[in-house]
Parts: structure tokens; sequence; C-alpha cells
């Protein structure tokens, strides 16, 4: 069991009001940044529930110290590695009546967080599930994009393999529907250059940072235009980068030459991304092998250096 999972005598069960409890799970948000956004039914889910299965049972904790919520209920964890297997134990005294609350450290449960599967098995055993809905990272970049918002879909974190990332922008070429995804800060500049590049650079795009908090900040433009200003600032905090749709043609157009291959890889050396890097990222975007690109790399820096055109 997890270290920080406590258990609390039946004595101290909290009186719950019919309606707030007709349904034994509940999957509620949490907010995002603001603590503001926490709703009253969120607050008093948090006093009344019998078991607690949060992401980050510490994050819990502080978050109803911050709401000033007093809890009774036993905290248990629900995190990737032991979501499949925590969610029948969870179904089963959910059956039994126990009043089961789920939270993530932010958001909605469920959407790029632990939840999914404990909501399959619910729906599998014939237990009933609901939702305290709430703030979103997704609807609230979607919102202030400035992008169209009548048709869109989520698309979970950048793939971090090459070969995954390809197959998500082998997509994003024709994707006619408003595209949101999530990214790391310590990956977001070299993100948004390798969708320049695959995607066109005057993709229509926004990255949201730090929604909700104190220094949130939106920034709008072609996906060449914030990939280079990523490059020249370390920008921090949480990331959502919402993509503009493409046409069914396809925004990339014709595929790309070596030599223009070339040209994109060094200018993401100029920006500081070591050759091998460059040329392994841009040739997984374009469907053609690193070493290929690599090489007609290193044939066009001797020959601007050559030409005189490279420091």
């Amino acid at each position: 069991m997890d270290p920080a999972e406590t258990s609390r005598p039946a004595s101290t069960r909290e009186p719950a009001d019919a309606s707030l409890w007709d349904t034994p799970i509940v999957l509620a948000a949490t907010p995002i940044g603001n603590l503001g956004d926490a709703t009253d039914r969120l607050k008093r889910l948090l006093a009344s529930a019998e078991v607690i299965a949060a992401e980050d049972t510490r994050t819990a904790r502080h978050l109803a110290r911050a709401l000033e919520v007093t809890f009774h209920a036993r905290m248990v964890s629900l995190h990737e590695h032991n979501e499949a297997s925590r969610s029948e134990e969870l179904v089963e005294q959910a059956r039994a009546g126990t009043r089961i609350l789920v939270v993530s450290d932010a958001g909605m449960p469920s959407v790029s967080d632990p939840g999914f599967r404990l909501v399959e098995a619910a729906i599998a055993a014939g237990v009933g599930v609901t939702v305290a809905p709430g703030a979103s990272a997704v609807t609230t970049a979607l919102a202030l994009s400035g992008l169209p918002t009548d048709r869109f879909s989520f698309a979970g974190f950048v793939p971090r393999k090459a070969g995954e990332r390809k197959k998500l922008l082998d997509r994003l070429i024709t994707e006619e529907w408003t595209t949101v995804l999530f990214e790391s800060p310590h990956r977001i500049a070299a993100t948004l250059r390798e969708f320049a590049v695959a995607l066109g650079e005057d993709r229509p795009a926004a990255l949201a940072r730090e929604l909700t908090k104190r220094y949130e900040e939106v920034l709008r433009g072609g996906l060449g235009e914030l990939a280079a200003e990523a490059a020249q600032r370390q920008l921090r905090g949480e990331m959502v980068l919402v993509i503009g749709g493409g046409s069914a043609a396809g925004a990339g157009g014709e595929p790309m030459s070596l030599q223009e291959l070339a040209g994109v890889v060094l200018d993401r050396v100029a920006e500081g991304v070591k050759l091998k890097t460059a040329a392994k990222e841009t040739g997984a975007a374009h469907g053609v092998p690193a070493s290929e690109v690599y090489d007609a790399a290193l044939l066009r820096r001797r020959a601007e250096r050559s030409a005189g055109t490279v420091d």
C-alpha cells in the first residue's frame, strides 16, 4: 500500500445528502491552477467520500487543505502503474455501497490522466459512475486559442518515439479539425520546429502555458513563428499546443527535396540543436532516412562554407 494511504474508522463516516452520492463512483475535476475554480460540489464530495482515489495522494491532501476541506476518507493511489489492478478493487467496494471519489492532480480524471480503466471496469460490472465537471486544460486552451472550436480532437501528449510522432504528423497534414495536444516545457521548442517543418511554417497554432495561473500566457501565430519564439525564450510551465486544421489536399504541399530538408536541419543547428538530432527528427517528420538527411546536411554545410556563406 502507498505510504501516503491511510484508513479511518467507520465512526468518522460523514453524512452525505442523497443527491450527492446517487452514484457510488464520482470522477471530479480539480483546478488546473486557480483554486477559485474549485466547485462547491467538489468540496462536498471531498468532505463526504469514504474512499478518495487520487493520482497522487500528497497532491490530493494539499488540495483539500488549500480548500479548507476536512475529509475522513481512506486515501488510495490510482495512477498509470496500478490503475488496472486497483480498478477491480474499487469497483467491488462501490458495489458494496462505498462512496468513492476519483481525482487527478489537475483537471478531469481519465482525460490523459488515470480514470479510464476504472470507468471501463465499472461499466462492465454494472456499477454506477458519474462526473462532477469542472476545469479542463483541453477546453480552456481551445477557447483561448482563437482557432475554430466547432470541431476539434484531443491527441494527448506528443509522442516521444519518432515513429509514433511521424504517424501523428502524417495525420495532421490533412486533419481539418483543430487539434489539442500536451507537451512538456523542455521539449516544446523542438516539437514546434518539427511540426513547422512537417505541417508548414504558416499553419495556424496557439501555445498556452500556465493556464489560469498568475503567469498565464497564450502565444498565437504560425507554427514557424511560435517555433522561433520558443527557441529564443525558455518557456516554463504546463504547455497546451492547439493546431489549426489543414486542407484536405494537405498542408505540406509537395514533398521536400533532400536539399530543402538539409536546409531545415541547418536552420535547427543554428538554433542550437545537434546535427544528428536535427537530421533524425527532420527525417522522421518527412519519412526520409535520417542518414540521408544527415549526409545531405553535411554536404550543404560544406558547400556553404566553401562559398563563404557560413562562418
